[in-house]
């Protein structure tokens, strides 16, 4: 199900055999003098390596690669506290998404310093507040290069909107809704001429976007200040947040899934919704998820608000890994301005290499899949916009928690006047 490389990727990888022999530090580009070295990547969800990892091993004939990949970060979390908690089984390079990373921060005593392998010259590589974000709270320590980013866009099924009599035309389409209520207002209406198909998939990336559109155009942080001093209950960003997704609960407008669970997956080869608020890196998994039934029916629009991002990761280096120096030059090629370039070409996870970001085989790239969708312009144009939020490091216990409730709250299991209470109560337990 995974898509073949677009036309243009091509030139782009063949520069990469170049870099890749720069990429070492010049500590030995990776290759060892003893037996093959086999190195393990975990990640979750999709981050369009395949093609890169070919590359890689074709420059490096003593390196294989092998990918473990999980299909949710919330079945991925556990898997990996367990592993670093242990200090056994965890691969040599791991993701580290901007929730579960400030965990990890706080423990980058269990990771290697990518500082010590050539990972201080490559500053200039990122943007500067992710790279910020990649230190140790001292600042001493280099944690994880920087991945992707994940600014905001509006995916809609526009054979869905001709059928309740919207436009499908994606500048058309943005205008519906400039504002979050302008948006209910739509689904209300698109649901009433189409009521076997629900306007959107469920509570939890509505309330991840909202949540982070609010905290970066108000506070800079969200469940937590920067003291990690929980303030679930006293941000308004938070409460705003939660109030427009208890909207659509309540008005029965979900489908009530969260995404890449296999109920999402399955839905998507059918009509359940008609619109997903989705970061640059969801394209990926709705191509997958949705394959061919699910080609030009698909197209991306501006997300309400205006403004935003959810998601971006970052690679790190388990200390318990037995190639440390191998692991971390694997770790810079995949995130080098090539590598992020050739990712987006491959899975619609937008750079946080600025070079990548102009580079005109993402600025100007145009999804075939998602109706020839310029995502190259809609997503660079959010990204330049995109404004930090701090999250804490009992963040993504919170946010799942609490998205349970908003899903209960659909399923009949928790009345609407009480799901903020509800949800208050679940915010300090998870916290605590």
């Amino acid at each position: 199900m995974r898509r073949g490389l677009t036309t243009g990727i091509a030139a782009v990888l063949a520069g990469l055999l170049a870099a890749v022999a720069g990429c070492g530090g010049g500590d030995g580009d990776g290759d060892t003098a003893g037996g093959p070295v086999e190195l393990t990547v975990d990640i979750f969800g999709e981050f369009g390596y395949d093609q890169l990892y070919k590359q890689y091993e074709a420059a490096h004939p003593n390196v294989k690669i092998k990918q473990r990949k999980v299909d949710t970060l919330d079945n991925y979390k556990p898997r990996l506290q367990q592993w670093i908690a242990t200090n056994s089984g965890a691969g040599d390079v791991v993701a580290l998404e901007e929730g579960i990373l400030p965990l990890y921060l706080q423990q980058s005593g269990k990771f290697v310093n990518l500082n010590d392998h050539g990972g201080q010259a490559l500053q200039n590589n990122f943007l500067p507040w992710k790279w910020q974000m990649g230190l140790s709270p001292d600042g001493k320590q280099l944690v994880g290069l920087g991945t992707d980013i994940g600014p905001l866009g509006m995916c809609y099924r526009k054979d869905l909107f001709k059928k309740a009599g919207l436009p499908e035309d994606r500048e058309a389409v943005s205008k519906l809704w400039p504002t979050w209520d302008a948006y209910y207002s739509t689904g209300q209406k698109f649901q009433g001429e189409v009521p076997g198909t629900k306007w959107l998939d469920g509570p939890t990336a509505i309330f991840r976007t909202t949540v982070l559109q609010n905290a970066g155009t108000g506070p800079g942080y969200s469940f937590f200040d920067k003291s990690n001093n929980l303030v679930f209950d006293t941000n308004p960003a938070v409460k705003q947040a939660f109030d427009t997704s208890l909207k659509f609960e309540t008005a029965k407008m979900t489908s009530d899934m969260s995404i890449f669970t296999p109920p999402w997956q399955t839905a998507l080869k059918r009509d359940t919704f008609a619109t997903i608020p989705c970061p640059s890196w969801m394209l990926g998994g709705i191509e997958e998820f949705s394959a061919g039934f699910g080609k030009g029916k698909w197209d991306v629009a501006a997300v309400p608000g205006g403004s935003g991002y959810w998601g971006g990761s970052w690679l790190a280096v388990p200390k318990q890994t037995k190639h440390p120096k191998e692991a971390a030059d694997l770790a810079k090629f995949l995130t080098n301005p090539q590598g992020q370039t050739a990712a987006y070409k491959d899975k619609n996870v937008f750079p946080s290499s600025p070079q990548a970001a102009q580079d005109p085989a993402v600025s100007g790239f145009k999804n075939t899949y998602f109706s020839d969708a310029p995502v190259g312009k809609i997503f660079g144009d959010m990204a330049a916009q995109v404004k930090p939020v701090y999250l804490a490091p009992k963040n993504e216990d919170v946010r799942a928690a609490v998205e349970n409730v908003l899903i209960a709250v659909g399923q009949g299991k928790i009345k609407p006047e009480n799901a903020w209470s509800e949800a208050v109560d679940a915010a300090k337990k998870a916290a605590r």
